[in-house]
């Protein structure tokens, strides 16, 4: 293509491209953009989305340079327009350009004992496609108001009857059938709660590519994987979906916590509800605990707008430690990009001393 045919060439994005809100990563500031058929991403920088956010076939360079003079001070060259026009012919995300050639997939680690995925769902977009179509009348406001309240209520009311809940916790140790009961139902509500990622992704446009066991010996959690999670607009759906696990979680403990309440305090029914009680809510909430791989850690960097905050905050206070060796990289790192970083730093180190803290008061509570 020409310089003059380059000036005047009124690009469009293909149909299905998808470009992700801004995401900290680092130093930068990234959009992601993903390719419709292929489904490589790759990142871009905010330069970059802001005139591939306008590429709709009506604008060419003469069009878009008064608007990115006025963003970023500064004229947008013909270099720079053609290098942006050969990134997205060559990846095949213009209109007319043919789709690029598929990337060898990495060869898989093959599963073992200490390590290994297993999908657990077929076809994890159409299982929670059915699920989404059967509960969406559960999903509406006027439902999920009232049972969100119920959730702090039951937190509330565990909280406040603390003292009692974990008596009859430590009594029902000692009672093997109870704990297997107690077990099996925190089973369930793990398979429950990654249905509840889907069916939530589900709802607010995701397209949910797997459900399964990923195991780390001696560790072993269920996952649900959504391909354009990251995508999607907006933090609110992100939060939603990220957290969704959890707050099923705490749904299922509702009429428990209701029996529980009702029965009387001599009654032999107590001590399993109590340990069920404690132990779902502790399985509950600390999947809301800002540390990787835990939702609650996802929930943190959408409600941050920030990617990789565990390795990114590592390379930070790695160069931190460099002193004058790491200071031209620090340079680079904005005001608030520091403030999310040394904040990370310090959250995360406090909450896994209160986390340590915390269990090794409820053992002794329980061997007590």
């Amino acid at each position: 293509m020409t310089a003059t045919a380059a000036r005047a060439y009124r690009p469009a994005l293909r149909p299905g491209v998808l470009l992700s809100p801004p995401l900290l990563r680092g130093p930068r500031t990234v959009h992601l953009v993903r390719h419709p058929v292929t489904g490589d991403a790759f990142e871009v920088g905010i330069k970059e989305h802001f005139l591939m956010s306008r590429l709709d076939g009506t604008r060419n360079l003469d069009d878009l340079a008064p608007a990115y003079a006025e963003e970023f001070g500064r004229r947008l060259g013909e270099g720079h327009w053609n290098r942006l026009l050969g990134l997205l012919g060559t990846r095949g995300l213009l209109v007319g350009a043919p789709d690029p050639a598929p990337r060898p997939s990495a060869p898989e680690r093959p599963n073992s004992l200490w390590r290994g995925t297993r999908p657990m769902v077929a076809d994890a977009d159409a299982t929670t496609a059915r699920l989404h179509r059967t509960l969406r009348p559960l999903l509406h406001p006027a439902v999920q108001l009232p049972l969100f309240a119920a959730v702090f209520l039951l937190l509330g009311v565990l909280t406040w009857r603390a003292g009692a809940l974990l008596d009859g916790t430590a009594e029902v140790v000692r009672q093997p059938f109870a704990l297997l009961g107690i077990a099996l139902f925190l089973w369930a509500s793990i398979t429950l709660h990654e249905l509840a990622h889907g069916i939530a992704a589900q709802h607010y446009g995701g397209h949910v590519t797997e459900i399964g066991l990923r195991w780390r010996f001696p560790a072993a959690l269920l996952y649900c994987r959504v391909d354009n999670y990251l995508f999607l607009p907006g933090r609110r759906a992100k939060l939603i979906i990220a957290g969704a696990g959890a707050y099923l979680n705490m749904l299922l403990l509702l009429p428990f916590g209701v029996w529980w309440a009702l029965l009387p305090v001599a009654a032999p029914e107590r001590p399993p509800l109590s340990g069920l009680l404690v132990l779902g809510t502790i399985q509950a909430l600390s999947n809301l605990v800002p540390l990787p791989p835990l939702d609650g850690y996802r929930m943190l960097g959408h409600a941050l707008g920030a990617d990789h905050l565990a390795p990114e905050t590592r390379t930070y206070l790695a160069l931190r430690r460099r002193g004058a060796e790491g200071a031209e990289a620090l340079a680079g790192y904005s005001g608030r990009a520091r403030r999310i970083y040394t904040a990370y730093a310090l959250g995360s180190t406090a909450l896994v001393l209160l986390a340590a803290a915390a269990t090794l008061m409820f053992v002794l509570h329980l061997l007590g």
